[in-house]
């Protein structure tokens, strides 16, 4: 449940309109406390509390396991960020040429630059255009044929604010044996995610967006069945079977998920995502997710009804999520951007469009300041 305790876990600064939750979150107090623990508690024991940091460590790992429905918490790696899974993805599989990617049009550099690397193995990168097809899925359906290895993309785009229908992807690569990747950085933590009814095989997501975490720290799902189809491409201590046993003098990789991590954990990230993950289920995941569209909706019909500014993002709520996309009819967006940074709105410009993501939390009087300054923005002389 979304209590006003929860909500007052954000402090920022009172004259900051914060909207910009698809590019970098605030921490909660519980994740700027959970840092300052554990830097205290570095400063005066070193490691000495080694065990009881494991234990935040797998806690960590059972809670991003519930918020993805993983079958198991051994399911989940911890890694550095979302282009590093992605690459245990695409450097794992075996590839021949002629094989095809399909990916979006829309995707983020980390979704695309990774696929397109493979092409000194002759691996072809396909692109659907998510808007010029009956619905985004088909779209991307049209593109597969029978050298289609992998569908990768974004479950929600960061351009343009267009959520994908995992299921219906699910759905159709699974029985064609086509592996379905999801960059799902855009979506856990404000969006439902269920890696098993959806049939994802491999999903993984960086924690300082909207699961409100830090940077240096991502989720990595792979589908238990898969895990050793892909091929390891570092090793070290951690990443072993018995990982604690310094003596062993045969080894073996890890059969659960922690084979992708072959070095230390970022014991500090760690710390402050697990308090930031608990604040979200806390909250509770529908909660959050209907919280996050309600603004976005708010938002949205503001800037509709002011008559100056062309929707971008999809406006039905089933491909919605917490981007959203807008463009001034008239005046030049990147003027708007300038303006709206000097009145210390923290937004974003992609595409050459103006983005905002509000988050659960956000305050509804500061969704309201943004509209009015939109709405000044025709009189100011300087635009």
């Amino acid at each position: 449940m979304i209590t006003e305790s929860l909500l007052q876990e954000f402090a920022l600064d009172a004259e900051l309109i914060h909207v910009n939750h698809a590019a970098m979150a605030p921490w909660p107090t519980r994740a700027v406390h959970a840092i300052n623990h554990f830097a205290a508690e570095n400063a005066m024991q070193a490691g000495r509390n080694y065990p009881q940091w494991l234990e935040v460590e797998n806690r960590l790992r059972r809670n991003l396991a519930r918020m993805i429905n993983a079958p198991h918490a051994e399911d989940i790696a911890l890694v550095p960020n979302t282009s590093s899974a992605l690459s245990l993805v695409a450097y794992g599989l075996p590839w021949s040429a002629g094989d095809n990617v399909v990916i979006s049009d829309e995707e983020f550099p980390s979704n695309k630059v990774v696929w397109e690397s493979l092409n000194k193995y002759g691996v072809q990168v396909r692109y659907a255009n998510l808007w010029h097809s009956a619905t985004p899925e088909q779209a991307i359906f049209d593109l597969v044929d029978q050298h289609t290895r992998v569908v990768a993309v974004s479950s929600l785009q960061y351009k343009t604010g267009i959520r994908l229908n995992l299921g219906q992807l699910g759905a159709y690569c699974r029985p064609r044996e086509v592996l379905l990747c999801i960059d799902g950085i855009q979506t856990i933590g404000a969006m439902g995610c269920d890696v098993q009814a959806d049939h994802i095989d491999f999903i993984m997501a960086d924690g300082h967006k909207w699961l409100l975490g830090p940077e240096g720290l991502a989720l990595f799902y792979c589908r238990p069945e898969l895990r050793a189809r892909l091929d390891l491409k570092q090793y070290g201590w951690h990443m072993l079977e018995d990982y604690l046993n310094f003596d062993q003098t045969t080894w073996r990789p890890a059969v659960h998920a922690q084979r992708f991590e072959p070095g230390s954990p970022n014991m500090l990230a760690i710390h402050a995502l697990d308090a930031s993950v608990s604040l979200l289920l806390e909250a509770g995941l529908d909660q959050v997710s209907q919280a996050i569209l309600g603004k976005n909706h708010y938002l949205m019909e503001a800037l509709r009804a002011n008559g100056n500014y062309d929707i971008i993002s999809p406006v039905s709520e089933q491909r919605r999520a917490g981007i959203l996309v807008v463009n001034h009819k008239t005046k030049d967006n990147t003027v708007l951007y300038r303006y709206l940074s000097e009145n210390k709105v923290y937004c974003a410009l992609r595409g050459g469009n103006i983005r905002f993501s509000p988050h659960f939390y956000t305050p509804n009087n500061k969704l309201d300041a943004l509209i009015e300054l939109m709405a000044r923005f025709e009189d100011n002389p300087t635009t």
